[in-house]
């Protein structure tokens, strides 16, 4: 017998190197006792499934076994459920020491995993944006028993977005919903809570003030000419009419990948808001979803990135996923957003153009100031100069500033505004309020939101105790 050990005989199914871990979990890693024949093996596993190899590990020379062994099941749910029954069992009565079982090590895990681990027992699924919990609970409950489901949200609005995670009891609990719900949901196991990938988008929002003051502003994606042959060639060469258009994005890889990896790729255009590394169970191939905040941002990501190679020799499949959004609707947003934006970087490139943009030209045509799909309330008066200031609010900016007069007309909405300006040379500018409940307003409905093609982000600044502490700005 060679260094394979013994394998499966019955002229059954043999899997190949490559489909070792196909579906992903289905193999089992076993300590047992050096005279355990495989045979024995086959009889107490045989009951939980299809075994399609079982492999017992032998010394190279002396062909004895090592004590170890690896069974292959046909489904994960089936290599879950050995392990939850037989870890610490003893195969038979002459046996003095119980035997381990745990769920194999493979290509995309770093180690073997036990019935504890909660790599296997949570999933993470795409829901309806109207599923609350319960209704969560309720569709995969049928599985096996719950600890909790979450549903991940806005940070600002608290409205869904339309993905979830439920945690089960048992791996094998989670490996029966993903084999068994609807395609839908395109259930698979999640990435474990304590991965430092879990924060890509709390560090997005820190690494882009640091950008944003301390290095020059990102250059203009859609300048004019560049737009015009990039996008007129998405019609000629590709059936929009057929494909969903949506903020989200589906990238498939036949190379796994992480979530840092997927990050650095795709905040490559701006306007990343999430992105989220998915399990597979059927595949060894890397899967991920990612969100923009605009429609713009995620076509432009979409066909620039779609078949861009990473690592070299591999390409990477990019696609829409459909939210239910209308298309049509999207578009409009998209074109108002690129032109507002190409407008508004013009007068911050030229500030002689501001008076072209302000009165129209010489068509004397007023073009709209505010561009965007956030619900806005109606102008209000500024407070007076001298009135007390109770709150600040610093504003960072997304490629480039906006014009004084939009930003004045935007923040002067919520009321009680005293001042707004912006700091010379960065991306960066402050808010004035007589009123703090004026400001949390203005937090509450702009953070994260675009305007003019622009994303801000507005969040506290210093209290106005250490206004007088500070150096007089200068324009």
């Amino acid at each position: 017998m060679d260094e394979a050990g013994s394998c499966a005989s019955g002229g059954g199914f043999r899997p190949g190197v490559d489909s070792l871990d196909e579906p992903p979990n289905s193999r089992i890693f076993l300590v047992i006792s050096k005279y355990t024949p495989e045979s024995v093996l086959r009889e107490r596993f045989s009951p939980f499934g299809e075994i399609q190899d079982i492999w017992v590990v032998r010394d190279k020379h002396t062909k004895e076994s090592k004590g170890i062994a690896f069974v292959k099941f046909a489904r994960s749910s089936q290599a879950c459920r050995a392990m939850e029954e037989m870890h610490g069992q003893c195969l038979s009565p002459s046996d003095t020491k119980p035997i381990k079982v745990f769920i194999a090590q493979s290509r995309s895990s770093g180690s073997h995993r036990d019935v504890e681990d909660e790599e296997l027992t949570r999933i993470f699924v795409m829901i309806p944006k109207s599923y609350t919990e319960e209704d969560l609970r309720e569709k995969f409950k049928v599985y096996g028993d719950i600890e909790y489901c979450s549903i991940i949200k806005n940070k600002v609005t608290g409205e869904s977005k339309g993905l979830g995670y439920v945690r089960y009891l048992k791996p094998s609990q989670a490996a029966q919903a993903i084999e068994n719900c609807d395609r839908s949901f395109r259930a698979i196991l999640a990435e474990p809570k304590n991965k430092a990938s879990e924060s890509s988008e709390q560090d997005y929002y820190s690494n882009m003030r640091q950008e944003t003051l301390g290095h020059e502003p990102r250059v203009n994606m859609f300048p004019f000419g560049e737009q015009q042959s990039e996008f007129s060639s998405f019609d000629k060469n590709d059936n929009r009419g057929q494909e969903a258009i949506s903020k989200r994005l589906s990238v498939v890889s036949r190379v796994p990948f992480t979530e840092e990896q997927l990050f650095s790729i795709f905040d490559i255009v701006p306007g990343l808001e999430y992105c989220e590394v998915q399990r597979d169970p059927y595949s060894n191939y890397g899967h991920g979803v990612v969100q923009y905040f605009n429609v713009a941002s995620a076509i432009y990501a979409k066909y620039k990135l779609h078949g861009f190679q990473y690592p070299p020799g591999n390409r990477i499949g990019v696609s829409f996923i459909d939210d239910g959004s209308n298309a049509t609707d999207l578009l409009r947003k998209m074109a108002t957003q690129m032109v507002a934006a190409q407008l508004a970087s013009m007068v911050w490139n030229n500030p002689s153009q501001q008076q072209f943009l302000q009165f129209g030209g010489s068509s004397g045509s007023q073009l709209p100031q505010i561009q965007t799909d956030v619900v806005l309330p109606s102008c209000k008066k500024k407070a007076p100069p001298e009135t007390p200031v109770k709150e600040r609010l610093f504003i960072v900016f997304n490629p480039h500033p906006l014009p004084l007069d939009v930003l004045e007309d935007i923040f002067c909405r919520f009321g009680n505004l005293i001042e707004v300006y912006l700091v010379s040379g960065k991306n960066v500018g402050y808010a004035k309020y007589a009123d703090r409940i004026s400001a949390n307003d203005a937090i509450t409905t702009l953070h994260g939101k675009i305007l003019n093609g622009v994303r801000l982000k507005v969040m506290l600044a210093d209290s106005p105790r250490e206004e007088s502490n500070k150096r007089q700005r200068t324009y």
